[in-house]
């Protein structure tokens, strides 16, 4: 036990000395430089943007393993991590027409993958606000993991901003749609047991830390492209 709370006090002490670190680094992805012109950023070029949208993706990830990892350690015992694989909690993205082999993905169009990259970020937006208001009702939630799920909720509207300027940019679409229905993604009109609550919470933690791998797994891929299209494994 003396050891367990050892190393939650020592990663929390490194989350804090890196914590201001990252929210300096994040680099914004609007265009302020030219006021209403978000839609395009005529101003930033195509590769500082896709930079910028990479740096946010990373980030993204980043944060998202740090805070699945905080609430394991916090709220699920090892016993109930093994069984939450088996529990049938599935993705609320599992349905999304996205690949997920290697050599699926690598069959993807430049399009496709900006397009899958915007699918699952706008799949995410309302369940990660959900998360915090649910954070909110646990006892003894480290303020560390709230401010985390909260950056990373307000982090992905910027990287959901940055793809469709992207998109705009690289594809020169102005207007575009997805091809799914965000109706249903995500429901849960009832509210579950404490237990029930809590399991719930970590299979979307987990889940979108899977999904945020494949955001910028996508972007890298895509910006792969830019330089050598034919060697982008």
């Amino acid at each position: 036990m003396l050891i367990f709370v050892f190393t939650f006090i020592q990663r929390g002490v490194w989350g804090l000395l890196l914590w201001p670190y990252i929210l300096t680094v994040s680099m914004p992805l609007d265009c302020k430089e030219e006021p209403g012109s978000l839609t395009r950023c005529p101003s930033i070029s195509q590769e500082k943007l896709l930079d910028r949208v990479i740096h946010h993706a990373e980030l993204i990830y980043r944060v998202s393993e740090e805070s699945c990892s905080l609430f394991e350690e916090m709220f699920i015992p090892l016993p109930l991590r093994l069984q939450s694989n088996q529990a049938g909690f599935a993705c609320i993205t599992k349905t999304l027409p996205i690949p997920s082999s290697k050599s699926e993905i690598e069959q993807m169009s430049d399009k496709w993958l900006l397009h899958s990259v915007l699918m699952l970020v706008q799949s995410w937006i309302e369940p990660l606000v959900y998360l915090q208001t649910t954070l909110d009702h646990y006892d003894h939630a480290p303020e560390m993991l709230v401010n985390k799920t909260k950056w990373v909720s307000e982090k992905l509207v910027s990287l959901e901003q940055g793809v469709v300027a992207l998109i705009k940019k690289m594809l020169d679409e102005g207007t575009f749609t997805t091809t799914y229905n965000e109706q249903g993604l995500f429901q849960y009109d009832t509210l579950p047991d404490m237990l029930e609550s809590v399991m719930r919470d970590y299979t979307l933690l987990s889940c979108f830390k899977k999904d945020a791998h494949k955001m910028e797994t996508f972007l890298k891929l895509l910006k792969c492209r830019q330089a050598d299209k034919y060697n982008c494994a």
